[in-house]
């Protein structure tokens, strides 16, 4: 019998613990074990406390609907303890340091377990669905055309193609012209970068052109209507940004002070005003707070400047693309610093949106910038990721190329200082594929996380995601620390060891590695976290795992599981923490569209509170499903999460915005974001799945966006502003 449960990691690590099961090769299966007497009764005695209700099995429902395990007798025999300290870690098979009472009880409990979780744990999901074509991977808003018929189609390939499929370095891939909303594409041309380029164009053929890329219908399609202004442009003014949340201290604690709202308050929070993106599916950049003014940039690359007390816009800036990061707002110099899908980094005068400088930071046509960059010691780090890894998906594409890699600039000019890559030499031919394409690599390694500053010992750390082509190397699904001065690589730990996937992979096509996966990125930056004297970091992984690691070697001291992890699965946009407990928001989907199967006995979907010092679990809630089959609806975390003293605010995938309680995972407050409402344009705005940033919290204010788009995520176009009072 398959018999294991969340914890499980608390007694054996390695490849065949990942929780991922891609045929009996990757099944986790125990070894068989004597049945003496004494094993027959702890069996007995694990199995009678594991009948005692269905409530305690499933873990005790409150009044949300959510079930905490922590409050489970069952589960607290699995979570406390130990935990999962270890006194050393191996890669491929790691040290038990559990006593042999709490070895038997470690692996006979989940046993009984099983028979009595029936009622609460849903049966393995089937065989997951595969990718039929990179257009399942965005909504749209409009009527869907035809872009093999589309007269778009041979002006792209005449005009366009040459530049974006690879024939110019800079010119972004098609992918990325894919994802940018249709105003976006037709200011390029007219008048923007690309309008030299369209010069030969007529008007209706730019059209086209933009029908073709964002595959809808722009017959009826009219340009947004600018928010409504203040009567001046001058900021409001009070408090200044402070050095909270990504971009200045990423583990997404707000003191006090600054939060200006406490866990009494929250039950009292109420929609202010909301904000509706125009022709917006997503909305993936994290506000900012201060000098009485939210900053927060849009899918169509507008830079908004919005009152914070009524939703007024101040000023707002175009830029190329769509803003993807945080906006980091430094108080000093009145500067905010941010990237694009593009992979440019900004810097913007904040008091009037003027743009100061702006830095194209890889020549590869599919570099992006996912993460935000971070300031310290009078540097700026930007990480650079891509979507080389869906490009795959053409089994003509030679794969890959990009390396992942973290650059460091002169916030006050944009110049560049150095630049670690994660995959250190590029890629080289490693031969062909069945269907005669050149595989090149190893490549990929990208940083998907925004980097961690340590002031105290001139360092730089971050993580990265799996190489895209074979050979897979030691540098994927990992954490890296390096010189904050000069990027010079201290030390490097894998955490899964062997993992090179592409989307090829998900389609089923002759691009994908021969590794296949499990695409197991350290999506999420390492925390920070010092003890009393003590520091070191903490880790979350896509695996489900959390890790926690020595500063000075790298070296795995604990490792704590928390779901089954996966392709969308784990751990993704960022933790937070308060002292030494760690909040781990995991996501664990059912069905991430890769055929792959996932175990659903140890699906995390939910938040979990860890203790740092050795990864002892804290609590859990594990979010209840209530989508009822509502397309790409799933009920877990992929959102980064932001703490205030004794709160932890989430987004959840379903839409859901909830302040759990730090201390038990209780729900204190919840938000259905997905409800219709009137916003300050007049428009009515809806929200979606809930992915990338968190909220941003500020003055008795807390501001989150609604909608993702992509990926098989719910589409909405929200900014929501709370307050208590």
């Amino acid at each position: 019998m398959n018999a294991y449960f969340f914890n499980r990691d608390i007694y054996r690590v390695g490849p065949a613990s990942r929780g991922i099961r891609q045929g009996e090769s990757k099944r986790t299966r125990f070894s068989h074990w004597s049945r003496s007497a004494a094993a027959a009764a702890a069996t007995a005695t694990a199995t009678a406390a594991a009948r005692t209700s269905d409530t305690d099995l499933c873990g005790r429902l409150d009044h949300s609907g959510e079930r905490n395990l922590s409050a489970t007798p069952a589960a607290a025999a699995i979570t406390s303890g130990t935990g999962t300290r270890l006194k050393a870690v191996e890669e491929a098979e790691r040290v038990n340091v559990l006593t042999m009472r709490q070895r038997l009880w470690t692996i006979l409990l989940p046993s009984a377990l099983a028979l009595g979780l029936g009622a609460c744990a849903k049966p393995d999901a089937p065989e997951g669905n595969r990718v039929q074509s990179r257009d399942e991977f965005q909504s749209r808003i409009g009527t869907a055309i035809d872009p093999d018929k589309h007269p778009g189609k041979a002006l792209f390939t005449a005009n366009c193609a040459g530049c974006h499929e690879g024939g110019v370095p800079k010119a972004p891939n098609t992918i990325w012209l894919e994802m940018m909303s249709p105003d976006a594409i037709l200011a390029a041309m007219n008048g923007g970068l690309m309008s030299q380029q369209a010069a030969g164009l007529a008007p209706a053929q730019r059209v086209q052109i933009a029908e073709y890329l964002a595959r809808v219908s722009l017959a009826d399609y009219k340009p947004p209507a600018p928010p409504p202004r203040c009567d001046s442009p001058v900021l409001a003014g009070g408090a200044p940004p402070a050095k909270v949340g990504w971009g200045h201290d990423n583990r997404r604690f707000v003191p006090a002070a600054v939060a200006g709202l406490n866990a009494a308050q929250v039950p009292a929070l109420k929609l202010k005003w909301a904000f509706a993106y125009p022709a917006a599916v997503r909305a993936r950049s994290q506000p900012s707070i201060g000098w009485g003014t939210i900053f927060v940039g849009g899918h169509d690359g507008t830079l908004y400047a919005f009152d914070l007390a009524t939703g007024c816009t101040r000023w707002t800036s175009r830029m190329s693309a769509e803003v993807r990061t945080a906006i980091v707002a430094d108080a000093e110099t009145k500067r905010l610093y941010f990237g694009d899908i593009l992979g440019r980094a900004y810097a913007v005068d904040a008091m009037t949106g003027a743009r100061l400088w702006s830095v194209k930071l890889d020549n590869h046509p599919n570099a992006t910038i996912t993460g935000t960059p971070t300031l310290g010691g009078g540097l700026l780090f930007v990480p650079l990721s891509s979507l080389e890894v869906t490009a795959a998906a053409d089994p003509k594409y030679a794969c890959c190329t990009f390396r992942g890699s973290v650059i460091a600039l002169n916030p006050a000019t944009g110049a560049r200082r150095w630049q670690a890559f994660t995959v250190p030499q590029p890629a080289k031919s490693q031969g062909k594929t069945a269907v005669g394409t050149d595989i090149l690599g190893p490549s990929g390694a990208p940083v998907w996380n925004s980097p961690t500053y340590d002031s105290k010992r001139g360092r730089v750390y971050f993580g990265s995601g799996e190489n895209y082509s074979s050979p897979a190397d030691d540098n994927s699904d990992a954490v890296f620390a390096v010189d904050a001065k000069s990027g010079r690589r201290l030390w490097v730990t894998s955490l899964t060891k062997g993992d090179a996937w592409n989307v090829g992979c998900m389609v089923g096509n002759d691009n994908c590695p021969k590794e296949n996966g499990p695409d197991l990125d350290v999506a999420a930056s390492p925390l920070l976290i010092d003890d009393g004297g003590r520091s070191f970091l903490v880790a979350g992984q896509k695996s489900g795992v959390v890790h926690g690691l020595d500063l000075d070697s790298g070296k795995v001291l604990w490792r704590t599981r928390l779901g089954h992890g996966g392709t969308q699965g784990g751990v993704h946009f960022g933790m937070a923490s308060e002292g030494r407990s760690v909040f781990v928001p995991i996501n664990d989907m059912a069905d991430t569209h890769d055929g792959r199967k996932y175990d659903a006995r140890i699906a995390g979907p939910g938040l979990h509170a860890i203790d740092a010092a050795n990864g002892k679990i804290l609590w859990r809630a594990i979010a209840r499903n209530g989508c009822n089959d509502l397309p790409n609806c799933d009920p877990g975390i992929s959102a980064a999460v932001t703490a205030i003293p004794g709160v932890v605010f989430a987004g959840h995938l379903d839409g859901s915005f909830r302040a759990y309680d730090a201390r038990s995972g209780k729900i204190l407050w919840s938000y259905d974001t997905r409800r219709p409402v009137k916003t300050i344009s007049g428009a009515e705005g809806k929200g979606g799945g809930m992915s990338g940033p968190g909220a941003a919290v500020a003055g008795g204010y807390v501001v989150v966006n609604s909608g993702y788009g992509l990926y098989y995520h719910m589409p909405g176009n929200l900014l929501l502003v709370f307050a208590a009072n």
